[in-house]
């Protein structure tokens, strides 16, 4: 059965007062969707480990593909604060949908447009804005995660097209993507990014079953067996390690924000929960405990805020340091994982149940203190950054 959706937003230090009226228009407009279409149903589609597809439209509708993308090739054009709080409202919902829109706008409309000719920009971004193609991106491979550079996917010039060979994992949207952004090195050992078609002949995506953590979110494989690549499938103004990295600055930006949604549902949850819940003939949110549990869960969140509505400011200028969004997605994302835990042992054994969103975000948040960046590889950015010394070599 359907259940209501009741959350209400924290806002402890009235950031609402740093955000413009069309921020908190596109807010409303995410959260009010999130609340009628996503919240409903994430329970059951999470138990059965099934990706709900219907809302592939209306996450179209309301803007959450390539939002910051220009006018002009079917995005929105809306700054990063806005991202942000896009991000915000749906991992809010739940991890696995914000990361099918974070994958969308950030690792694809973003890549094609910063990385791709004009040809290519005109021919998939306003597909890609509309939902009408969906798509994915290949960086990760069996042996290779947090090392991307040493990726063993290749492409060989045969012509008038490049021959592809090679394996990506752990890949989110594969199994329904139209076109795969796929990160692969060339002849002389430079990597390069390419537009991979679904269709092409050697091209397979196979689905990732028995997941845990993200089981409404739909993950596979990407298999390359002499995939024959025509050359204006090349993205043509990139190339090196800086390209795919570009790319995960952009999504670990709207992690961020996103993994502060979840936060902030747990913390809602866990609020009202204590304070219906009767035992010892009050409800317990009186007892000292649970205030000092949700004392420090809302200032962590606070914190949060605060890190990523500057953070927003930044990008907004240009100014953000891939170190700093580094430290923010770390941040926000241990922030959310320990408040879950605590949420989840203040429901007690209603805590584990689907009636209560906190177990699904709590396993959704392994996968996302893991994807985009380890939390120790955050760890070590931030580090190398303040030391001026690599510790990855």
């Amino acid at each position: 059965m359907a259940k209501t959706d009741l959350y209400e937003a924290p806002d402890y230090y009235l950031l609402d007062e740093l955000l413009t009226d069309e921020h908190k228009l596109i807010r409303a407009s995410v959260r009010d969707w999130v609340k009628k279409e996503l919240s409903p149903i994430i329970e059951d589609y999470a138990q059965q480990a099934e990706f709900p597809s219907q809302l592939l439209k209306g996450l179209a509708e309301i803007g959450a593909f390539g939002p910051t993308i220009p006018a002009e090739y079917g995005g929105a054009g809306l700054d990063y604060t806005s991202y942000g709080i896009i991000m915000q409202e749906l991992e809010r919902g739940d991890s696995g949908i914000r990361s099918t829109a974070s994958v969308q706008g950030s690792l694809v409309m973003y890549p094609i447009y910063a990385y791709g000719s004009e040809e290519q920009r005109k021919k998939y971004l306003p597909k890609l804005a509309s939902g009408e193609l969906m798509g994915c991106f290949g960086l990760t491979e069996p042996d290779h995660g947090s090392n991307p550079g040493g990726m063993t996917t290749n492409i060989k010039d045969a012509g008038d097209h490049y021959i592809l060979n090679g394996a990506k994992m752990w890949i989110s949207n594969s199994p329904f993507a139209d076109i795969a952004v796929v990160w692969a090195k060339d002849e002389e050992g430079k990597i390069r990014g390419l537009i991979v078609e679904r269709g092409m002949e050697g091209f397979t995506t196979p689905t990732t079953h028995n997941k845990w953590s993200l089981r409404a979110s739909a993950t596979g494989e990407l298999v390359f067996d002499n995939v024959k690549i025509p050359k204006e499938n090349l993205l043509p103004n990139v190339a090196g390690i800086k390209g795919p990295l570009g790319c995960l600055n952009q999504a670990r930006y709207g992690i961020a924000w996103g993994a502060l949604g979840a936060a902030m549902d747990c913390y809602d949850t866990a609020l009202r929960y204590t304070k219906e819940r009767e035992q010892f003939g009050r409800p317990i949110a009186g007892f000292q405990l649970q205030q000092k549990k949700l004392a420090e869960m809302i200032t962590e969140i606070t914190k949060g805020q605060l890190l990523v509505w500057r953070l927003g400011t930044l990008k907004d200028e240009n100014r953000a340091t891939p170190a700093q969004i580094s430290m923010a997605k770390r941040n926000s994302v241990e922030t959310a994982i320990t408040i879950a835990r605590e949420a989840r042992q203040m429901l007690g054994g209603m805590g584990i149940t689907g009636e209560y969103p906190i177990m699904r975000h709590m396993m959704n948040l392994e996968s996302v203190i893991t994807y985009e960046g380890t939390h120790d590889i955050h760890l070590l950015i931030t580090g190398m950054d303040i030391t001026g010394l690599d510790a990855f070599k």
